[in-house]
């Protein structure tokens, strides 16, 4: 993996993934008051966006510049 990003990128997605982390902490907690199967669906998913956004702001690397795509940051 090649660094494809820069430091104003790495740190979006950085707060990116805190963002992401803090949501699906927040939403487990909701889940534990209404109790509804598919919120652990959603929590799930925002769980790992926000790990591999974190990963990515680690590695200084975009999945989707290294496919090709031109992103702004």
């Amino acid at each position: 993996m090649k660094c494809n990003i820069d430091a104003q990128g790495a740190r979006i997605r950085l707060v990116y993934g805190i963002m992401a982390l803090l949501t699906a902490a927040m939403l487990t907690g909701l889940e534990v008051w209404a109790q509804v199967w598919w919120l652990w669906l959603v929590i799930a998913v925002a769980a790992a966006a926000g790990a591999f956004a974190l990963f990515e702001a680690r590695k200084r690397w975009c999945a989707l510049r290294a496919m090709g795509l031109k992103t702004p940051l």
